[in-house]
């Protein structure tokens, strides 16, 4: 054993640090190894700055900086070096100026961009800004990633798509006041005042007015014309529906860039609970206008019959909404930041999601590090999660999970989430923690890298099966542990070496200066044998580890590589972060062990019998990923088992199980159930449990006692859950 390791393990273990053997990192200024190349972002082309397009009411509302530039030179014809060398250069420029000034107009950006770079001549200036302007024919809101850019973004988002509504809405409201008006004026037109002298010379206009006898005329048109046929209460039904539609207070009637004019209501709140209270209050307003539209299009079609019609609509209430109703109306944006969010808060997301009110929930973290939730002992890494999760259990409710420097990429999904029906929630790291080493989006960008803070999408409306709904592949790498990449550096004798870095979750607390005391440097004349790959260390079982201490790679601003020890907390830390992560591949279908029994399975049968038409490891492939999900179909006799069986990891800790037999059903150390014994209940129970479960997780199997009463009912009901 190396003469070193003792100091190393004592810090490891205990995080002692015995000077001058180990060396404090607080004050050396490192960071991970895989982000030496990432100091000045300014200089590199990548999704920031943001820039939100006035306008637009599609996906196009978001664009990249780097987008934009490359559409407008591809506008520019002829397009030449030169051309595209002063488009580099502006590019770079406004993206230094939007990272100082915290964002801006796109117009204000490009003038003082365009003003502060040097170029050849005045006359090569005008041409090359004037063709790449023209090209560009954009405005715009220019936001670098910071801690304000999440809510910014989504609001710009959520105000397209309440735009997009604002004029369906207008179609449908001026069209139906329109033809109102045309019968009211239709009878007006036939009736005794309608035909009255006053009118009639009215009508006609003064260059005709000594020409006629106005007198005569009425009466002749009187004696001839039919009066009006409408009735005293349908005249006062289309008047008063008239008023509701005029005075509704959803949106502007008026042009649209009015409306979100004063009298309006307001749609975006910083609480659930106060969205929920505003929501409940506007609700009569709601229905009250989603009558007037249904008996208006009744009203000028003919269609309204007194006796028929007058008794269903005085019994219209809530219960009368279809969803195609409510999507009417604007939907209600909350931004909370979670360190606002108390108890009363989740519940209230919780309620609203589960009552399937229209409210799309931001939830941005802006520190998913912080000790103080929960004490000094644990990480509340990744807590908002769990809400997430919840949500999702729901079943009905869109949820998108995300670091900010992930979310131009998630442009459509955000819009799809934003646009559809029923509730959402948006769960965001900004990055912006006030202790971290790195800018937000660095930051962000490695608490995703990390599996820290992964991305995933739950779209109910996506398909009938969990494999269609749940998405893990905005993630790098998704399939592995830690994502790999290729690290070059120069050795002590000035030779090139290249090897693969994972990144683990404790090189991104390595990022946070909070926790530099549990890591330390070593000299390279202290590295030894007994030290290991912190990637390598994870791998092994904790008793396999005595003579083992982990490392990660570090380089200095110099960016010379420096080997830091991390102390066994972390570790415990990393592998908590490495087992969520393996739950939500179990959930995506990912690296899951029944998966690969089934594929084997399937691959060894496809050896003695031709494919048919839909392969057997197709539906292998699908009877895991929607595992989640009912199988409506006969299931496969190779599928199923006898033995009752729960899917542990993806388990959300509903309680459903448990209160049906705590001792059949019971939670591991994780609060996850799994069957703990099945002889201690009824095959019934069984049944009852998988009909009961959120994420239909629990697979009865086949009974063990046939004499069990309605066992042929029983049995049927668990088909969908072999």
């Amino acid at each position: 054993m190396h003469a070193n390791f003792q100091p190393h393990l004592a810090f490891h273990l205990g995080g002692m640090r015995p000077s001058p053997l180990l060396e404090s990192v607080a004050e050396l200024d490192l960071r991970p190894a895989f982000l030496a190349g990432y100091r000045d972002l300014t200089k590199l082309r990548y999704d920031f700055p943001v820039v939100l397009v006035h306008g637009r009411e599609d996906e196009s509302a978001v664009k990249s900086l780097s987008d934009l530039f490359d559409e407008a030179l591809q506008r520019v014809v002829p397009i030449d070096d030169r051309i595209r060398h002063q488009s580099l250069r502006i590019e770079r420029e406004i993206r230094r100026l939007a990272a100082t000034r915290s964002g801006g107009a796109l117009d204000d950006l490009w003038n003082a961009a365009t003003s502060s770079i040097s170029f050849r001549s005045e006359q090569e200036l005008r041409a090359s800004v004037a063709q790449l302007r023209a090209a560009l024919p954009i405005e715009g809101e220019v936001l670098d990633c910071d801690g304000a850019m999440p809510f910014r973004l989504l609001r710009h988002i959520w105000k397209a798509v309440y735009h997009k509504k604002a004029r369906r809405f207008r179609g449908i409201i001026e069209g139906l006041i329109a033809r109102l008006n045309e019968i009211l004026y239709a009878d007006l037109a036939h009736s005794k005042k309608g035909l009255s002298p006053q009118k009639l010379k009215a009508g006609m206009g003064q260059a005709f007015a000594s020409k006629f006898d106005f007198g005569a005329l009425s009466q002749l048109l009187q004696e001839m014309a039919p009066m009006s046929s409408l009735s005293e209460s349908r005249k006062r039904r289309i008047r008063s529906l008239l008023k509701v539609l005029r005075s509704q207070r959803f949106y502007s009637l008026d042009d649209q860039n009015q409306a979100m004019a004063g009298g309006l209501y307001s749609f975006i709140f910083q609480s659930c609970a106060r969205a929920t209270v505003a929501y409940r209050e506007r609700l009569p307003r709601m229905i009250e206008v989603t009558k007037a539209i249904a008996m208006a299009e009744l009203e000028v079609t003919g269609a309204y019959s007194e006796s028929t019609h007058n008794a269903f609509f005085a019994e219209f209430d809530a219960g009368r909404l279809e969803p195609r109703d409510v999507d009417l109306f604007p939907d209600y944006l909350v931004c909370i930041r979670a360190a606002d969010m108390g108890a009363a808060e989740s519940e209230a997301i919780l309620q609203a999601c589960s009552a399937g009110l229209p409210v799309k929930v931001l939830l941005q973290t802006d520190d998913i590090l912080d000790l103080s939730a929960v004490g000094s002992e644990n990480l509340s890494s990744g807590s908002n999660r769990h809400l997430a999760r919840m949500v999702i259990a729901l079943g009905s409710s869109y949820v998108l999970q995300s670091s900010a420097s992930n979310l131009v990429q998630y442009g459509d999904r955000l819009f799809r989430g934003l646009s559809r029906s029923g509730p959402a929630l948006f769960s965001v790291f900004s990055g912006a923690a006030p202790q971290a080493a790195l800018s937000p989006y660095l930051n962000s960008a490695a608490a995703m890298e990390s599996r820290a803070f992964p991305a995933f999408v739950y779209d109910p409306s996506a398909g009938p099966e969990w494999a269609c709904r749940f998405d893990l592949g905005g993630n790098p790498q998704v399939e592995r542990q830690w994502p790999l990449h290729e690290l070059a550096y120069e050795d002590g004798r000035h030779q090139r070496i290249t090897e693969s870095l994972a990144f683990t979750f404790a090189d991104f607390l390595a990022c946070d200066r909070r926790y530099s005391s549990h890591f330390a440097r070593v000299s390279d004349r202290q590295e030894n044998d007994e030290m290991q790959p912190i990637a390598d260390f994870l791998r092994e079982e904790p008793a396999c580890r005595s003579d083992q201490v982990p490392y990660v790679w570090m380089v200095d601003p110099q960016d010379v590589l420096q080997t830091v020890i991390v102390e066994e907390k972390l570790v415990r830390e990393a592998r908590r972060c490495a087992a969520t992560w393996r739950t939500l591949q179990d959930l995506g279908g990912i690296n899951h062990p029944h998966a690969a029994g089934l594929l084997e399975k399937t691959a060894l049968a496809s050896q003695s019998k031709p494919l048919p038409e839909r392969s057997a490891t197709d539906e292998a492939v699908q009877a895991v990923t929607s595992a989640a999900e009912p199988v409506a179909s006969e299931p496969s006799s190779e599928t199923c088992s006898d033995d009752p069986y729960i899917e542990t990891p993806r388990c959300t800790t509903c309680n459903e199980c448990i209160q049906i037999n705590d001792k059949m059903f019971g939670y591991d150390a994780n609060k996850q159930a799994s069957i703990i014994n099945a002889r201690a209940g009824t095959y019934r129970q069984l049944v009852e449990a998988a009909e009961s479960c959120q994420v239909s997780i629990i697979h009865p199997g086949k009974p063990r006692n046939l004499s069990e009463p309605d066992l042929d009912e029983l049995m049927q009901r668990a088909q969908p859950y072999l």
